[in-house]
């Protein structure tokens, strides 16, 4: 079969991954699920990956086949499996999990102490076939296209994740501002509006973007360029600021906003990556509030993040790509020319 690999790191995404022919996955375990990938989404964790930026906190074997956010159909399981069959279509959690460390016995998928995670760990779905196992395959309703909702697999739950946490300290008529209205966060605006009655402000350099939170609940759009942020949400709000940031850029720039935007007791839900936080304990003590990171959201989110792609309170905006554009899809994520998600099709 044919597979987009990495065989060593490299920050020139026009040439990170070869695609090459390897050998089809075959169930070797009682649990195990063979799909055929319909749609791989593409992430910028994915660039990162690739840049190496991964290597300090897990281990790599490479050459390794990127791709952690799957769906497709199945067609072939183990002796053991009982919730799909071939034929089935479903979405894959990119973490395959234990079951019996201490973190998934209480439901903590991320935090499992032996898990594997598809082209993070193990090979992932850039490629035509995928081995996953039962406990992280989620069966998909009638009619929804499996290249449609493959980001979901990791894009989708990780805004889910960090939406459900803040709308869990959401009271109607609070303020949370979303920062960045990419891959990410454009599901996390259209969830925190599913989810809450709070006012949404979108944060993003792109007028394409804005147009977009606009149309997806947004009440108000900043372009962080031209408008001063803080000035803008100390209006917005009457001086209280944000009970909730959701940041979906992680710069240095976004994290800095925290002690000017967000409210006594507030948060600052960090999502993207690759920047750092530099404020002064006296800020958060002074302001008493909190940066929280947010990593792949658990099996059961992913469930409840299809029921509401079910109901139509999340769509999903993707461009579709050929196995054999890959890297040029990654030079595209890194010059900030994808609106939305881009996906894979094997």
């Amino acid at each position: 079969m044919r597979a987009a690999r990495l065989h060593e790191y490299t920050e020139d995404m026009a040439n990170g991954l070869t695609v090459e022919e390897v050998d089809r996955p075959e169930v070797s375990a009682g649990d195990d699920v063979v799909v055929e990938v319909e749609g791989a989404g593409w992430c910028q964790t994915d660039n990162h990956i690739i840049e190496g930026m991964w290597t300090d906190y897990v281990d790599q074997d490479l050459p390794l086949t990127l791709g952690h956010e799957n769906a497709g159909t199945v067609v072939e399981v183990g002796e053991d499996v009982r919730t799909v069959e071939p034929g089935d279509q479903v979405i894959c959690h990119p973490v395959q999990t234990c079951g019996v460390c201490r973190p998934c016995r209480e439901g903590e998928t991320m935090y499992c102490e032996n898990q594997s995670f598809n082209g993070l760990t193990v090979d992932g779905g850039f490629a035509e076939y995928l081995q996953t196992g039962e406990r992280s395959v989620v069966p998909l309703p009638d009619g929804v296209d499996p290249a449609d909702i493959a980001p979901h697999a990791d894009a989708g739950i990780t805004a889910y994740h960090a939406a459900k946490r803040a709308v869990a300290d959401l009271n109607p008529g609070d303020t949370a501002v979303v920062v960045g209205v990419g891959g990410l966060g454009h599901i996390g605006l259209q969830c925190l509006d599913a989810m809450s009655a709070a006012d949404i402000v979108a944060v993003d350099l792109k007028e394409s973007a804005r147009d977009l939170a606009e149309d997806l609940g947004a009440h108000l759009t900043v372009d962080p360029e031209r408008e001063d942020v803080p000035a803008v949400v100390d209006d917005f709000t009457d001086g209280s600021g944000a009970e909730q940031v959701l940041d979906f850029v992680g710069a240095d720039e976004t994290t800095a906003l925290a002690p000017d935007i967000v409210t006594a007791g507030g948060d600052h839900q960090i999502v993207g990556y690759g920047g750092h936080i530099h404020e002064p304990s006296q800020a958060l003590v002074n302001g008493e509030f909190a940066y929280q990171g947010n990593i792949v959201g658990q099996y059961t989110e992913l469930q409840e993040l299809v029921a509401l792609v079910e109901r139509d309170e999340v769509d999903l905006h993707t461009s579709r790509y050929d196995l054999g554009e890959i890297n040029t899809v990654a030079e595209k994520l890194e010059h900030g020319e994808i609106d939305g998600r881009a996906v894979i099709t094997p």
